[in-house]
């Protein structure tokens, strides 16, 4: 297909809309088989090297023996990988583009190695919005509850995507102009020397309990460095996280075969699946995206590092929040910031709330977080 050939993609309708609404509250069937069913040895460490997480409580059997736990367990964004729901499956409006915008996580029990997980998800609810991106939009919003092979509920998560019209955001503008004017970043070795220096001294805080009376409200996280952003590091993250419609051949065309709006014409004239967004910049440009850009389910991925580096072994992470506000295409650098907001007990337990936030090169917002970690006590 002709690139510079403009083509119109489908449109949110009321008829849509209705039908969708039907779904709310509706226990969902099978749906697309999820990537991970067992949180093996492999399957969390695939996952945590896909966010650049090295700690070696997710992926060191002998470091992770010598822990509270016993054995290896999983990081908490690992569960991404068990619900293609909760990572942006989306039902009804065909062809309407999906972008996954944020979840708000908590986590009750560590999944460990070995775990069996099984889900249980509907959608709860559709919420129409104005946006400067892309116009009208609908914010979807399911929720999915994770157990494991006990029956334990170990963590639940509401996760939403706006669906939103591709043409609008082409056709109109979209705050990324700003960004195409300037043209691809290129970066100095010095810039590049700077930045990697974070992850040079990035502290994995480990086996060293951070205990909740040394803590101090409005103490300040070391910031995270993730990027720069290239389509190579936007694979590493789905050979771990397993996508959401990444299929060859004979699959592949089972997908599209049963789905038709998820086939969308490439410029061989052959139907392939909207995620390669995240790979192919000519079609990130058609959607109104400033290039390839990275997963949402990948910065979320990112902030929940950015909490358990600082907890340590003994910390447990209870509840995470992520809102997604703009696109992290190839080249940008993203900085992970946060700090301690409250400290409090509560139910025999010390906890932290943390608020965080992050931007780009530019200093351009790009995610906005917040979590709740449970701590050791002294006195406990």
């Amino acid at each position: 297909m002709d690139m510079k050939v403009q083509r119109s993609f489908p449109k949110i309708t009321e008829s849509g809309l209705d039908e969708l609404r039907q779904r709310i509250g509706v226990k969902i069937g099978h749906t697309v088989e999820p990537w991970c069913h067992e949180a093996t040895r492999d399957n969390i460490r695939h996952y945590a090297h896909g966010i650049g997480d090295d700690n070696p409580l997710w992926c060191d059997p002998a470091y992770a023996a010598k822990s509270h736990y016993g054995g290896i367990v999983a990081l908490p964004s690992f569960l991404f990988s068990t619900s293609r729901i909760v990572s942006g499956y989306v039902g009804g409006l065909p062809g309407v583009h999906a972008m996954w915008s944020g979840a708000d996580w908590t986590w009750h029990k560590p999944v460990r190695r070995n775990d069996e997980i099984h889900t249980e998800a509907y959608l709860k609810d559709l919420v129409e919005k104005q946006t400067g991106f892309a116009g009208r939009a609908v914010q979807q919003i399911y929720h999915v509850d994770f157990f494991n092979q006990d029956g334990d509920k170990v963590a639940e998560a509401d996760s939403w995507c706006f669906r939103t019209e591709r043409d609008h955001a082409r056709e109109v503008g979209t705050k990324y102009e700003a960004a195409r004017e300037r043209g691809p970043r290129r970066y100095t070795d010095e810039e590049l020397a700077a930045a990697f220096e974070l992850y040079r001294n990035e502290e994995v805080r480990g086996a060293v309990p951070r205990y909740w009376e040394d803590v101090q409200e409005g103490e300040a996280l070391p910031t995270m460095f993730k990027g720069p952003m290239t389509v190579t590091g936007f694979i590493a993250y789905a050979q771990g996280w397993g996508g959401l419609y990444i299929r060859a051949n004979k699959l592949a065309w089972q997908l599209i075969d049963a789905h038709p709006g998820v086939g969308i014409k490439n410029r061989f004239g052959i139907p392939d699946v909207p995620e390669r967004v995240h790979w192919e910049e000519d079609f990130a440009l058609e959607v109104g995206a400033p290039g390839a850009y990275d997963y949402g389910p990948e910065r979320t991925s990112w902030l929940t590092h950015h909490l358990t580096n600082w907890m340590g072994d003994s910390g447990f992470l209870h509840k995470a929040s992520c809102k997604i506000r703009r696109h992290n295409p190839e080249g940008d650098m993203v900085f992970i910031s946060g700090k301690v907001v409250r400290k409090y007990q509560q139910d025999g337990r010390h906890l932290v709330d943390i608020e965080q936030i992050a931007h780009n090169q530019d200093n351009e917002l790009s995610v906005v977080g917040s979590g709740t970690v449970v701590l050791p006590s002294r006195g406990a």
